[in-house]
């Protein structure tokens, strides 16, 4: 089951860290003949074949290693039986599952089961190869001159090194500090010292609201409402394919995620090659709170399959989504996208019951009253896996085993977040995977520029949600390029900033009763400019849209004719299959 993945990642590894290839492009690059394109082009495999290749044996050893106990431990991390200890019995739940259980479930006791069958991940990995892994991948960047493993994957990915990010991300660090300890003893002071309890914190802060939220976020039509909002904004995927398997299933990855077999990239004769996208989430049903987080990830992957979609470069190597493509660069798109969610225009205009009634403002004014002062909690959490990570990687050999990885855990968390997080460090997927290890640092850094895009929006246009403008605005001045250009200056470029997280933390020191009174505003000026126009709308994303479960094809644009009916299929589908859920 591993070696057909490891087989496929060794032969790209292989092709990546082409010596010949590299000098091959080197001797191009020599010559005088060039036209600007063919030197951008040839730019760009220097500088990816520079990423990848390694002059020293010892390090292409150990890069192999790497990748051998990387696939065994994620193939062991996928088989591991997940779930929590309820009511006396063990029940399967994946991370997503128990996560969204602690968010919205009444007993305490539940809430706590599920979090520590979250922790038990990070007894599982730490037992299973994750000591063994991080020691090769340290040596591996010691041997190619790096600092650690750390240091060698920032500065891959953003051309600039672990020092100079941190430097970034402890402005931010301490700044807010004085807002989470705030936070936390507000928290307190309204809910109960229980409630800064990692399994009780979510909850008790929007347990509630999250229940009364659900029936707005119908699972069985996020498909749908994804489409209509990202077509409202003019977004086209330039005649992409992209294949959604959305439902959870024993044994699968446990985070959504899109990968891109086909990278776009424009051909020697002129001709577009669109993307093929390949999407996944773990969404039940059933659960409360589910097709808010389906239509939250949808609207977060479909914003990077966009992005992929809209590069026009002339080599598949300015769009794919590995180094040098920058993770903050990546993430930044489909965060900005997937924040439209929290919008109360957008929520008027899509979030909208199974009768089709709009989320009434009163609640979402409840939904945000109950989280806006301790949204300072997700920039945290979020600051805290970089921390980790780093603290990891600069951890002496000597000192690396399971229980001091957990221990180094758990006092970042408590030195970060305030205590031990709702989502232990250990059950971060990203850590396991190479791709993804050493990256949750570009979520930070593209939050910052989500909150400095939306501000440079509000100013130029005045509303985000269904303006027409968008899309070919975000198109033309962060996706066309691809990874051509670097993230800090395609931020500023369009924003006329520097990249800061003054707009972040603006929004967060913002009083509550301020930012309702701009809800109130949006959400009347939404529901004035809609008269239902909207949902009768057709809905052209240029893409053909495959929705699976698995190997089984639930319904097919091609084969249905258009996305409305390929969206109504799939709401079929999931009425049969959940029938209470689609009743609730």
């Amino acid at each position: 089951a591993v070696r057909a993945p490891t087989q496929a990642k060794g032969e790209m590894e292989a092709f990546l860290a082409s010596k010949e290839k590299l000098a091959q492009t080197r001797g191009y690059l020599a010559r005088s003949d060039l036209s600007e394109a063919e030197r951008a082009t040839l730019a760009i495999f220097e500088r990816t074949f520079g990423c990848y290749i390694m002059e020293s044996e010892a390090a292409l050893a150990l890069r192999e290693k790497c990748t051998a106990i990387e696939g065994t431990l994620e193939d062991a991390r996928n088989k591991m039986r997940l779930g929590a200890v309820l009511d006396g019995a063990f029940v399967e739940l994946s991370s997503v599952g128990l996560r969204s259980k602690m968010r919205v479930d009444g007993s305490e006791a539940t809430r706590k089961a599920c979090w520590e069958g979250l922790r038990s991940i990070g007894e599982f990995v730490t037992a299973n190869g994750f000591v063994e892994l991080v020691r090769a991948r340290n040596a591996m960047a010691r041997e190619l001159g790096y600092e650690d493993f750390y240091d060698y994957k920032v500065t891959q990915a953003e051309g600039f090194g672990k020092g100079a990010l941190f430097g970034m991300l402890d402005t931010l660090e301490q700044g807010t500090r004085p807002l989470m300890e705030e936070a936390r003893a507000n928290l307190a002071a309204a809910k109960g010292e229980a409630a800064l309890l990692a399994y009780n914190s979510a909850y008790m802060m929007a347990g509630s609201v999250t229940q009364k939220l659900d029936p707005y976020f119908p699972f069985e039509r996020a498909v749908e409402q994804w489409g209509r909002s990202f077509a409202a904004l003019g977004i086209s995927y330039e005649g992409a394919s992209m294949r959604l398997d959305l439902l959870d299933r024993k044994g699968k990855y446990s985070n959504g995620f899109c990968h891109w077999p086909q990278p776009a990239w424009v051909k020697a004769d002129g001709s577009f090659q669109p993307t093929v996208t390949h999407f996944t989430s773990l969404a039940d049903p059933s659960a409360v709170g589910s097709g808010h987080t389906a239509l939250t990830t949808l609207m977060h992957e479909a914003g990077h399959a966009a992005h992929f979609a809209n590069i026009k470069m002339p080599s598949p190597l300015f769009s794919q989504e590995r180094a040098p493509t920058s993770v903050a660069y990546a993430e930044l798109q489909s965060m900005f996208l997937d924040s439209l969610v929290g919008d109360a225009a957008w929520r008027f205009q899509y979030a909208r019951d199974r009768e089709g009634s709009p989320l009434p403002f009163a609640l979402h004014e409840e939904d945000v009253r109950a989280k806006h002062p301790y949204e300072v909690f997700s920039l945290r959490a979020m600051l805290a896996v970089p921390y980790f990570e780093k603290a990891l990687y600069e951890l002496p050999d000597g000192e690396l085993s399971a229980a001091a990885i957990q221990a180094l855990a758990d006092e970042v968390e408590t030195r970060i977040q305030g205590g031990p997080g709702g989502r232990p460090l250990l059950s971060v997927p990203h850590l396991l995977s190479d791709e993804a290890s050493c990256y949750y640092h570009g979520y930070v850094l593209a939050e910052m520029a989500v909150h400095q895009t939306r501000a440079f929006f509000a100013a130029r246009d005045g509303v985000i949600v269904d303006n027409p403008r968008v899309g070919p605005t975000l198109r033309d001045a962060y996706w066309r390029p691809g990874n051509s250009e670097p993230f800090l200056g395609l931020v500023e470029r369009l924003t006329g900033k520097p990249l800061t997280g003054d707009s972040w933390v603006a929004t967060l020191q913002q009083p509550v009763d301020e930012l309702l009174e701009e809800e109130r505003a949006a959400y009347a000026a939404a529901a004035k400019a809609a008269n239902g126009a909207a949902a009768k709308a057709a809905v052209d994303l240029d893409m053909r849209v495959t929705l699976v479960d698995g190997d089984e094809v639930i319904a097919d644009t091609t084969e249905e004719g258009d996305f409305l009916a390929a969206c109504k299929k799939f709401e079929g589908h999931i009425r049969q299959r959940f029938p209470r859920a689609a009743a609730a």
